[in-house]
């Protein structure tokens, strides 16, 4: 039986009667390929997308599961009517500043994960916030202190205040 799913992805309306995981859809029907297909467990990060604003796995959520929810992509950056635009603009500067994507597999996921934190935050983030937020993404180039100095610097930029907690890059 033939189901349609109207979904919102990058603050637009689709039509779609893909059944299967949720990043099949973005990556392969829809053209959005900077959400990565890594381990397919939900375990390494590649594949995270905004979903009403948080940071999850798509790799194993069905599409029917997003009827009805926000979904961003990084690929969301182009369109500046989103509210994830300034962070997702910003976060990718610091990155390029910081030098904190080496091969690039896990950057999609690093960036829609410190956008999620530096979203919600109100008024301050702390490293552990940040190191928290971080912290389901494996980057197997090591350049975790370089990610976390960029979400530092955006979260300055973006008018936030940083408090320092007892683990520190």
């Amino acid at each position: 039986m033939f189901h349609s799913h109207s979904l919102k992805i990058n603050g637009e309306s689709i039509q779609t009667g893909f059944e299967g995981a949720a990043l099949q859809l973005i990556r392969n029907q829809l053209g959005l390929t900077a959400s990565r297909y890594g381990c397919g467990q939900e375990q390494c990060g590649a594949c995270h997308v905004l979903i009403d604003g948080q940071s999850k796995p798509s790799c194993q959520l069905t599409v029917d599961t997003l009827v009805g929810r926000s979904v961003v992509t990084l690929e969301s950056a182009q369109n500046p009517e989103l509210p994830t635009t300034p962070y997702l603009k910003a976060l990718q500067a610091a990155f390029i500043d910081e030098q904190a994507a080496q091969c690039g597999y896990c950057t999609s996921g690093l960036l829609i994960s410190a956008t999620a934190l530096l979203m919600s935050a109100h008024e301050t983030v702390s490293d552990l916030q940040i190191r928290e937020a971080l912290e389901p993404h494996l980057c197997r180039c090591g350049t975790h202190n370089r990610v976390f100095r960029a979400v530092k610097k955006t979260a300055l930029q973006c008018g936030l205040k940083l408090t320092p907690s007892e683990v520190s890059a």
